[in-house]
């Protein structure tokens, strides 16, 4: 067994009592092929919590400060997630995530770039937009719909892949096409609350 595959059995055993965790939408998810994986971002749990829930392996870009935490940073890449530079563009990064889907795996994001402070969605990053035109990857629309209470449902809403072919097609912009995909996360989030 990999540690991922450790890490997301034990974390789903401890966490599924706590948050009463209710995940729809499974069956919407590529059972292989190159995904992006994006989803709303209201607490620090959210990155776990996609991860214990989604049916494949996500590979999370996660801010490259936690790779400093001794114990934390040696543990990350275990769990699939690579280093991000914050409020620049990371090319490195940008690579390593556009290898991930290139490779067939699910690249995960949050394309708000951080937590939501009221818990309502906010303006997406290009970040999302950049990967979803710049790869062949099905783009999922994912929405957590908390609160995040010890005892109190927690909804995990997986959405039916976003067509994003005519934007690929017209060569649209990053940010029109994160537009798109925030659009359907609050779709997602409006429908399932």
């Amino acid at each position: 067994m990999t540690v991922y595959n450790f890490t997301k059995t034990l974390v789903y055993g401890l966490l599924k009592p706590v948050y009463r965790m209710e995940v729809v939408g499974v069956e919407n998810f590529p059972k292989e092929g190159g995904v992006l994986l994006c989803t709303n971002h209201i607490e620090n749990m959210d990155p776990p919590i996609v991860g214990i829930t989604a049916p494949r392996p996500v590979h999370f870009m996660a801010k490259e400060e936690l790779f400093n935490v001794p114990a934390l940073g040696k543990l990350l890449p275990s769990l699939n997630a690579f280093p991000v530079k914050r409020g620049m563009s990371d090319r490195e990064a940008l690579r390593k995530g556009l290898k991930v889907i290139k490779d067939g795996n699910v690249l995960g994001l949050f394309p708000e770039g951080t937590r939501s402070k009221t818990g309502e969605i906010g303006k997406g990053l290009a970040g999302a937009g950049f990967f979803a035109l710049r790869s062949e990857a099905y783009v999922v629309p994912c929405a957590i719909i908390g609160p995040y209470k010890a005892f109190k449902k927690l909804k995990i809403v997986y959405g039916a892949p976003i067509d994003i072919a005519s934007l690929r097609e017209r060569r649209a912009s990053a940010e029109e096409t994160t537009d798109l995909i925030m659009g359907e996360i609050s779709k997602l989030i409006q429908a399932n609350r």
